[in-house]
Parts: structure tokens; sequence; C-alpha cells
């Protein structure tokens, strides 16, 4: 009945984003310098939202610079060319402009916000951040003492420490998706303002950049903004690819003792890759498995009958370079046991059994409806099209998405699960004092 609430009040909206994905018409557009985007035009507002993504990220860190990408992220903001850290910053405040940047394992995204009155420095203030960052000292130590009290908040939190205690199990200790992607102490200590200026080259480059653009900005504007903020950058990066993963395939629990009430924990095995044939039937049957919703699978069976855990879910953890399973609970450090076993049973079950074709109706239902709601603001729109530019899922994904989802039959989800879910594979991960619970010798 849950399920079928959701679904009821969902239809409303799968109606109006049928109507509003007929209405979402993207452009591409290309510059002089070849830089392409994609433009969903709106002058209703008075905002342009951007977003752009280069490729290189955490993942092609140096080894004794575990993460450069990161203090990258965290210093363009910071000063560039003419304008110091305090004049950058003021400049941004003072024209309510939202500019920002992150980076992930194989990325190196960024994002700006702006009132369309404000676009020509908005756009300047981006292409000096990008072109011409500063380094200076203070701002750089300062972001760096910043990094240092991050990293060593997380060597206490439980979370943290067992999802990559999981992480290193999984991909092996050296590769690295095994390291942390915000760095260590060791590492951020080493970065120099050199380091910033060589990784900034490498990344910045016109090879894999992808660009999303909506709002108050029509195509021929566009075009010459691309070459405003990206046309000088270099044509071609030469950073290293990152080498494949050689996934932990064997069952394991892998215990890490700390003297706390609830233990954390992280679970899962070998997985699939985005572009993997099967990925949409298992992003349905995931849905249904282990979404974290009231409903699915692993939250009925371990909160809901037994009280086990607040919420328990699994998902598909898809890398360029590994395919994974990630799952997580926490739970009394008495129950860990138990919640292993059930776990372990369900994944068991599901594999075996499937889903009901009940299941499924309910989990499209969802899917398809909630589909809108990432598509109600301009920034949120530019962040769907920027996720499907880097996947490479085609400029006419949004409209064939959810034809895709709704084609899934209880037959494909039933082999998937049967492909995907091996409970006698699971490797947990759990840091806490669990009783009646051995961490095994593999």
């Amino acid at each position: 009945m849950k399920i079928f609430s959701i679904v009821v009040s969902l239809f409303a909206v799968l109606i109006a984003f049928t109507t509003a994905s007929r209405a979402i018409e993207i452009q591409e557009v290309k510059s002089d310098s070849g830089v392409t985007a994609w433009l969903v035009e709106d002058h209703s507002i008075p905002l342009i939202a951007m977003k752009f993504s280069f490729n290189g990220g955490a993942a092609t860190d140096p080894l004794d610079k575990t993460g450069l990408s990161e203090f990258l992220s965290g210093m363009l903001d910071e000063g560039a060319d003419d304008l110091t850290s305090a004049q950058f910053q003021a400049a941004i405040n003072d024209n309510s402009i939202k500019l920002g940047f992150s980076a992930s394992q194989h990325r190196f995204d960024g994002s700006l916000q702006t009132l369309s009155v404000n676009r020509d420095i908005a756009f300047s203030l981006l292409a000096k951040a990008l072109t011409a960052p500063r380094f200076d000292k203070a701002p750089l130590e300062r972001v760096r003492r910043q990094f240092l009290v991050s990293i060593k908040q997380d060597k206490e939190k439980p979370r943290t420490i067992s999802t990559r205690a999981w992480l290193k199990t999984m991909v092996g200790k050296d590769h690295p998706y095994a390291r942390p992607r915000s760095g260590t102490e060791a590492g951020i200590n080493a970065i120099n303002a050199n380091d910033l200026r060589d990784k900034a080259k490498k990344i910045f480059t016109r090879q894999s950049l992808h660009v999303a653009v909506t709002g108050d900005i029509d195509a021929k504007t566009l075009k010459q903004v691309l070459d405003q903020l990206f046309g000088s950058l270099p044509e071609k990066s030469d950073i290293a690819p990152v080498i494949e993963a050689d996934v932990f395939s064997q069952p394991k629990i892998q215990v890490i003792d700390r003297d706390i009430p609830q233990s954390i924990v992280q679970f899962g095995h070998k997985g699939i890759k985005r572009k993997d044939k099967d990925f949409v039937t298992a992003y349905v049957l995931f849905n249904i498995f282990g979404s974290g919703q009231f409903g699915s699978r692993l939250m009925e069976e371990v909160r809901e009958k037994r009280g086990l855990s607040y919420s328990a879910y699994a998902t598909l953890y898809p890398l360029r370079r590994a395919g994974l399973i990630f799952g997580s609970a926490a739970t009394v450090n008495a129950r860990v046991g138990e919640t292993v076993q059930v776990i372990k049973d369900e994944f068991k079950r599901m594999a075996e059994d499937g889903p009901t074709q009940v299941e499924l109706d309910n989990a499209i239902a969802y899917l398809t409806g909630a589909y809108a709601l990432r598509f109600d603001s301009n920034s949120k729109i530019a962040g769907q099209l920027l996720a499907n530019m880097k996947l490479d899922l085609g400029i006419d994904y949004i409209k064939r998405r959810n034809s895709l989802i709704s084609a899934v039959t209880l037959v494909d989800v039933k082999r998937v699960a049967k492909r995907l879910l091996h409970a006698d594979q699971l490797v947990f991960t759990i840091v806490g004092k669990p009783k009646n619970l051995a961490a095994t010798s593999n």
C-alpha cells in the first residue's frame, strides 16, 4: 500500500513530465574553436545555469600527491589573473554569482549560475579562473588547512572508514580507486602551487570537454561565450588512462574494531558498468531490491520486519574501470550477525525467485514518474544534460529514457537478478564491535 500511494501521487507528475519533456528542446551549439554544448533556452526567468566537465580527476592524481584534484577544486575561486582571493570572492558575492568546482574519480566539474544582467562579469570571472588561476600563498595555505582538518575528521568517521576499507578490498590497495579522493595528510602537505598549475594545464583542455547550458541565453550568444571561456585552452590532454581494476570476487567479512554502540555494515560484490547491455534492467531491479525506500526488499526485511537498522540499501556502483554493487546498513552490535545473514538471504532469494509483477509495475511507475523531479529548475536541467553527455547517452536521451524503463519485463528482471546477485560472493566490511560474527581469513 505504501508503494501504491507513492505511485498514485506521482501519476500527475508523470503526465506533467510527458508534456514538459516534449517542450524541452535541446540545441547542439558548436563554437569556432570546436567546443560543443547542449543548450535549453528559457527566457521566462532572467537566469543562466552552466555546467561543464573536463576529463581527469582524483584517479589520475600522483600517488605521492593524493588529493591534488580536490585541492585544485578548492583553489579556483581563490584569485585569478588580476584579482586577489578577496577581490575574486567579492566580485562573486556582489553580483550574486554561484561558482563552484568539484572532482570525481575521472572528471573535473564546474558550475556557474548567474542573473542575466550579470552575465558578462560572471563569464569573465570563470574565464579567469580556468585560464589564469593565481594560487597565491596565503589562500593556498588556508585551503590546505581546511583539507587537513577534514582529513583528520574523516579518520574518525565509522562510515568513511568502512567505505574506504571495503573499496580497497574490492579493487585492491594499489588501484587509484582505493585512495581517498579528498587526499591524505602526506599528499595534501606535499602539494604546492606548481603542482596545482600543472594539474590545471593537464585537465583544462578541449578534449572530452562537455558543456550544458540552460536559461536566458540564445545559441548565437552561447557560441561566442564558449570561445571566450574555453577557446584558448589546449586542444588535447596528456593524462594517462586509469588501469582496469581486478575486482575481488570471493566472500569476505572484515571487522574493524571501534568502540561504538552501533556497527556500520558496508557490503557488496562485483557488478556492471554503465554501458553494459543490462544496465537499465539492473537499474529497475535495484529500485525493487535495494532502493532504501519503504517497500523495497532490503528495507522490508531488515527494517520493517525485524527492526535491525533504520535504513538498508543496495545500489549499482558503476565506475569507469570497475563495476560494483554497494550497500549499507547500521545496527546495534548485538544484532550484526543477524543483519548480515538477512542481507545474504535476500540476495539469494532475489537471485533465485526474482521480483513479482506487482513489484516491477510499481518500480516502473515510480521511476518514470519521479524522473520529472530532475527537471524542475534550470540548474537541474543543466545537470541532467551534462550527466547524459558524460555518459554518451545521446542528445535525445531524456525523451527515450522513460520508454527504456517501461520496456523492462519480468523475464528481463529475473534473468538479470540471477546474473548479478551472488550471496556467496558478498564482501562485508564492518566497523564497530559486532557480536556473534567472526571475520574471515581470506
